[in-house]
């Protein structure tokens, strides 16, 4: 395995495959054929005299000793493509690039239609939205599996970056017609409803009940389900009501027959923060990219 017998363009090859998951995927993020790529891969696997990857359904799995390598071999390639990066500009306008952004459903409806929208100027830029298990971001932030993450604030390791996006207050939906809209909401009119409370978790409070813990009063929780979108069409169907951030729901009342009202009490704010591990800050494509993030949020 004497180093002198590696061609280290291979190495990219082998990050890419592990970060994309898959040949195609990875072909399309180096600019290169599918072939080239799998002839890159057969070349690492004789150096290495191991599969490196196996294919499990649709995805290319790498092998116990692929990983060794990988958490041995990134720093320095992430160190090596840093120096590189520093006396390469980006311009969005001519180069190819793919994002991959963590988004939760409800962020993807307010973050990806004004993004687009300002990406319009930037036709060979790709953007790749999907959902992160909170206990997996670090991890796909520092495999490169994720470029950013937006979310609420989180703890995280001293080797993820942060910084808050915006703030987003919580309102309460009801539908058109609820005897409730008729008046500002007060705080008997709220506990009197039942409510629907969107959470991942079968259990334990939302938020908002944190707050009306410290009141003294608790609400009366008749639907738990998991999506925002799912959680409306029930209000718009029936007398329950939803406290949900407010940006969000504006978008849902511009098309459903919904009222967004006050909450009858001061809820927290919902804290939206974009997260980013701190290896790949420097990299000149990423700071262009964070900086459209922050100039939609």
């Amino acid at each position: 395995m004497a180093l002198n017998r590696l061609d280290l363009n291979l190495l990219h090859v082998f990050d890419t495959i592990y970060r994309e998951g898959s040949l195609t995927r990875a072909a399309r993020a180096l600019h290169l054929t599918q072939p080239a790529v799998s002839h890159s891969l057969s070349r690492l696997r004789d150096h290495f005299d191991d599969l490196l990857f196996t294919r499990q359904g649709n995805q290319m799995v790498p092998t116990p000793l692929a990983r060794r390598f990988l958490e041995s071999m990134r720093p320095g390639l992430t160190q090596i493509q840093g120096a590189v990066n520093q006396f390469h500009a980006f311009d969005p306008a001519t180069q190819r690039k793919t994002y991959s952004l963590g988004l939760r459903d409800i962020l993807e409806s307010t973050f990806l239609p004004r993004l687009m929208k300002r990406l319009e100027a930037y036709p060979e830029l790709e953007i790749v939205s999907q959902r992160v298990a909170r206990r997996d971001m670090e991890t796909q932030l520092a495999a490169g599996k994720l470029d950013f993450a937006v979310d609420v604030l989180l703890p995280v390791s001293n080797q993820t970056s942060h910084e808050l996006l915006r703030r987003d207050r919580l309102v309460v939906l009801a539908r058109e017609d609820h005897p409730l809209t008729e008046a500002a909401l007060d705080m008997e009119g709220y506990l009197s409803a039942k409510h629907v409370l969107v959470s991942s978790r079968t259990e334990g409070p939302g938020i908002e009940d944190f707050e009306l813990s410290r009141l003294g009063v608790q609400r009366n929780i008749r639907l738990r389900c998991q999506h925002y979108y799912a959680a409306c069409r029930v209000v718009e169907e029936t007398d329950l009501l939803l406290t949900m951030p407010e940006a969000y729901a504006r978008i849902i009342a511009e098309r459903a027959n919904i009222r967004i009202m006050d909450p009858p009490a001061d809820l927290p704010s919902i804290d939206v923060h974009l997260y980013w591990h701190k290896a790949y800050e420097r990299e000149p494509a990423l700071i262009w990219f964070r900086e459209q993030l922050k100039a939609i949020s």
